[in-house]
């Protein structure tokens, strides 16, 4: 069972940083697409994925231990955590991109490969990749319609 609260920690601890470097006035005034999701489902649709990763993850480990898996596992939480510093807090679209593409493939490797350790965690992983995939189409989009709102220096 103490597995289980250092996997909801960890979640928790990754969700924070969007808590922390949250869009603001500077991402209101971007440009962005008509098919942005409205602001309220953000937190509602990363509320609901971050259960499911912590979810993924525990399973994983009490059936395989700290593995190639495990490993998958905490590389995209750390890309997740990430992506909100880059986008929001120092606005660098363009590695925040890099950062979004990565956490993809790690993503797309651990529903690969923890699929046969369980197909309930693979599973689980699934609407994460497809909100991953739209998140990434529109940190794309956005950057497009933006370009003069990267910064030329940290």
């Amino acid at each position: 069972m103490i597995s289980a609260i250092v996997y909801a920690l960890l979640v928790t601890v990754a969700a924070a940083s969007g808590g922390i470097f949250k869009p603001g006035e500077w991402y209101e005034k971007l440009d962005k697409p008509g098919w942005t999701p409205p602001n309220w489902a953000f937190p509602v649709v990363w509320t609901i994925l971050y259960l499911m990763m912590g979810a993924a993850g525990w399973i994983v480990w009490r059936l395989e231990g700290f593995g190639i898996v495990t490993v998958l596992w905490l590389a995209q939480l750390v890309f997740n955590a990430l992506w909100s510093y880059l986008f929001f807090g120092i606005r660098r679209m363009d590695w925040a991109l890099i950062d979004s593409g990565a956490m993809w493939l790690t993503i797309a490797a651990f529903i690969v490969l923890a699929w046969p350790v369980s197909i309930t965690a693979a599973l689980l992983f699934v609407p994460y990749l497809v909100w991953v995939s739209v998140a990434f189409a529109l940190n794309k989009r956005v950057l497009d319609l933006n370009p003069d709102a990267v910064p030329t220096r940290v």
